[in-house]
């Protein structure tokens, strides 16, 4: 049976220590955010206090958490939409979210790194919600500082071992198997896959197009163009393909954006899209202002956003909770920018896209 501290007794740290079997003190840094406090204390100061009917992270003051947006600008269209779905969720909850904007190397080690200011004070900023790009580095900060996280998994370059942090994935990898199907049952069979796959995120749409491709019985045909600019990407990489005289019906951008390069590129050299090539991308961050409008995958990130608001908020409300990752699916997005190739084949593709 509960106890009760409707019952003319008021109850304090010395009972909620002494129920819990610990100090006065330990009760303290729970209360007040301290996150070097192990887990499992945690645990068992929180349960003493429920015993009380007391909830202590509703009398701690501090209902801060910060999004970390690392190495890319304030207004991705991607990573913004994360933070929006993150916020929403996070003040429906009775949270604010404080943004940070962090820029380091990504070959630096974890030692050599320096987390915001901000994040020093545990009693303002309770958690962090980590997006943008990021390396395996910044996680083992985050672990060594033991500062509460929830991350975006896609976008981390060396995952290490995961032991003290939850992460949300896209499902990049199956949405780009959906796509090259799609592709395969319009009857294409030349799709060259552009994109720069150094970066995590184009390496699991790239991984899901070589599946579909080996299960078809078809060879993986790729360029990767090593730049940060994903237009850039698009656009030389496209332009390659046809200076080179590659035979090609169909090209599988590895985002919108670098679709985008691939469609001047494309009209550049003075080819139509879908009647000449057909044209996908992923992540629908910018297809439907494309003409043709663009087929593509397109990813929740304003789910995801609400995700990782749902899996911090419950790891610090229950710290001793086992480590979670979520994956949320795609959705194949069909738009103008794809066609069936003709039984007959395409005369360009035939006979310019192709080196005798």
């Amino acid at each position: 049976m509960k106890k009760s501290a409707s019952r003319g007794n008021k109850v304090g740290l010395k009972e909620i220590a002494a129920e819990a079997k610990v100090s006065i003190a330990t009760v303290s840094r729970v209360l007040n955010g301290n996150n070097r406090v192990d887990p499992a204390i945690q645990m068992a100061v929180l349960e003493a206090a429920a015993k009380f009917d007391l909830d202590l992270l509703q009398r701690n003051k501090a209902k801060s958490l910060a999004f970390l947006l690392s190495n890319r600008i304030m207004l991705h269209p991607f990573h913004s939409r994360i933070l929006s779905g993150a916020e929403g969720y996070c003040a429906a909850q009775g949270w604010d979210i404080v943004f940070l904007s962090f820029n380091y190397p990504l070959n630096a080690r974890w030692d050599q790194l320096h987390l915001p200011k901000i994040l020093e004070r545990r009693d303002v900023i309770r958690a962090v919600i980590v997006a943008g790009t990021n390396s395996g580095s910044l996680i083992e900060l985050l672990e060594h500082e033991a500062v509460p996280y929830v991350a975006l998994g896609n976008n981390i370059f060396n995952l290490p071992s995961l032991s003290k942090g939850d992460l949300v994935f896209s499902d990049e990898t199956r949405g780009g198997s959906d796509m090259t199907r799609y592709l395969i049952g319009l009857g294409h069979r030349d799709i060259w896959f552009v994109g720069n796959t150094r970066l995590p995120w184009f390496a699991r749409c790239f991984a899901g197009y070589g599946q579909a491709m080996d299960d078809a019985g078809l060879s993986s045909q790729h360029l990767s163009v090593d730049s940060e600019d994903d237009a850039e990407v698009g656009y030389i990489a496209t332009k390659s393909l046809i200076a080179r005289g590659e035979r090609v019906t169909a090209i599988f951008a590895g985002n919108d954006a670098t679709a985008h390069g691939v469609y001047k590129a494309l009209r550049d050299c003075g080819l139509r899209i879908p009647d000449d090539i057909s044209v996908a991308g992923c992540d629908d961050t910018v297809g439907e202002w494309l003409y043709p409008g663009l087929t593509t995958i397109r990813e929740f990130p304003e789910h995801l956003g609400k995700q990782m608001g749902e899996l911090i908020l419950s790891r610090i409300a229950k710290p001793g909770l086992e480590f979670r990752q979520i994956t949320v699916p795609t959705e194949l997005i069909k738009r103008e920018s794809c066609q069936p190739l003709a039984v007959s084949g395409n005369p360009l593709t035939e006979n310019v896209l192709q080196v005798d």
